[in-house]
């Protein structure tokens, strides 16, 4: 038996998609993964060659693989702010990482643990149509778990006046900067986690201590690593709630720096990739002793957490009726000792610093994705169709049976399910980045173009070819004119005023 449903698809038109009939009241679950500052190349599926990553390879195995899939900024809070609101980041709310410095101060670790009004960052407005509060309306118990970066404690931007149900993780981008902070967040009170306070942008070695004895970094090592407690109130949340439909959004601050990781991930990859050379703080963050180790370590502790998930879900028979989609908020980051172009995070991009994280070159935007959903997603599948965080809320509504809230995303069902003769694509997608420097990207269709330094004066448009250039090394503005006057006028067109 197949059933119809209309596929929503903004403000752009409709059309309708075939999917597997799911029962008669029955809407799925949903577990939306992402992860922070993970490179395209970064997991098996992708070509990762040096980090373990079974389980999210076997989600890609059993589903589907997205190789054009793009987060909504080059950094963390204007991203999810795209994700959660179906905006891209010319219409958003949040456009940048905006830590509120006029508060007082904010990257002070011990102002903050007495002052959680130091906390946070700029906060979205009361009532926002998000993805919790849409997926709420739908009948869905919602929670949130893992980062957060889109209110601090008290305002109107917390998880639970933003949709979700239940909270569990940071509040604040720059206490995730730690993976053994002083406390958590459940909902929108402190738990109390057994670690002291310190200030991860200030944990080196001290003055005479052997930069190559592993026991001198020990103290950065503290006894309640965050990421398990947070896994553990995720599965309590799913067990609460495995009788009804539940959206849960798993957020989790791995593998941003700092490097940390539980010892027995890390002595793993110490054996496999033998000695290197200690990381002593000078790209800020904590001092490590083994940084390609901990990096990789922090992956695949991950991808574990995410393979105990799926036995979970299967074990308690929802699996089957389970979307699961994993993605990355930007690409690879370039400080706190990582190493994006030992590893190949880029995959196919460069990583380096000026191409990855920050900057919206396909190596800090185009992130990896996987999802599968049993019965409705051919296993081993995969699409090129061009989709970004702005799709996530209309290709929910409609998985949900609603209509969509209005958004700039275009539904991508279709692409997902196995009929791109269905699947409506984008004329075009616009990133804007305003920090310091200031960056705008255009992508549309085989074309890529790119401000960088607006902040300065500058209005010049880089142009790219992707299908012959795509590491975007050759500008080829001066011959494509045309194109140049087409991309300049979507610019002038999608960007609105904004707030923070």
């Amino acid at each position: 038996m197949k059933v119809r449903i209309r596929s929503i698809l903004g403000c752009a038109g409709s059309a309708l998609v075939t999917i597997p009939a799911m029962g008669a009241g029955e809407k799925p679950n949903v577990v939306y993964i992402i992860m922070d500052d993970l490179g395209y190349g970064d997991l098996g599926c992708f070509g990762q060659e040096k980090i373990e990553t079974p389980n999210i390879d076997r989600i890609r195995a059993e589903g589907i693989r997205f190789t054009q899939h793009y987060s909504g900024s080059p950094v963390s809070a204007p991203s999810r702010c795209v994700l959660m609101t179906g905006l891209h980041s010319g219409h958003a709310q949040i456009r940048h990482n905006n830590e509120m410095a006029s508060r007082g101060a904010v990257n002070n670790h011990d102002s903050m643990f007495v002052h959680p009004e130091l906390e946070g960052q700029a906060p979205l407005r009361a009532g926002t149509m998000t993805l919790g509060r849409m997926m709420q309306n739908a009948g869905y118990v919602t929670g949130c778990f893992g980062k957060w970066g889109l209110g601090y404690p008290g305002s109107e931007g917390e998880p639970n006046r933003q949709g979700f149900d239940r909270f569990y993780g940071y509040n604040c981008q720059r206490q995730a900067h730690t993976y053994y902070p002083p406390f958590l967040y459940a909902d929108d009170r402190r738990v109390m986690l057994d670690n002291k306070v310190f200030n991860p942008h200030y944990m080196h070695l001290r003055d005479g201590e052997d930069p190559n004895d592993p026991a001198n970094y020990e103290r950065f090592y503290q006894k309640d690593y965050a990421n398990d407690f947070i896994f553990d109130d995720l599965v309590r949340f799913v067990d609460a709630n495995r009788n009804k439909p539940f959206f849960v959004m798993w957020t989790t601050p791995l593998p941003h720096v700092s490097l940390m990781a539980p010892k027995k991930w890390v002595d793993y990859y110490v054996e496999k990739f033998g000695d290197e050379k200690p990381y002593l703080g000078q790209s800020g963050y904590a001092a490590c002793r083994y940084p390609r180790a901990t990096y990789a370590a922090m992956v695949s502790y991950f991808d574990w957490q995410v393979g105990e998930l799926l036995k979970k879900l299967e074990k308690d028979g929802i699996l089957d009726n389970t979307l699961i989609f994993f993605t990355s908020d930007n690409g690879p980051t370039f400080n706190g000792g990582s190493d994006s172009p030992w590893f190949n995070s880029g995959g196919p991009f460069k990583s380096e610093y000026g191409w990855g994280k920050c900057f919206p070159h396909e190596g800090g935007i185009r992130v990896p994705a996987v999802a599968m959903w049993r019965g409705h997603i051919k296993p081993g599948s995969e699409t090129d169709h061009i989709c970004c965080f702005q799709d996530m809320m209309p290709t929910l509504a409609e998985i949900a049976g609603i209509d969509s809230p209005h958004t700039d995303g275009i539904s991508f069902v279709a692409a997902m399910c196995g009929q791109a003769s269905s699947q409506k694509e984008h004329e075009y997608l616009y990133w804007e980045y305003p920090d310091q420097i200031g960056h705008i990207a255009v992508r549309m269709g085989k074309w890529k173009g790119i401000i960088s330094g607006t902040k300065k004066g500058n209005d010049k448009i880089r142009l790219y070819d992707l299908e012959k250039d795509i590491q975007e090394l050759e500008d080829v503005s001066a011959s494509n004119q045309e194109t140049v006057a087409r991309i300049r006028a979507i610019i002038q067109k999608e960007h609105t005023p904004y707030e923070y």
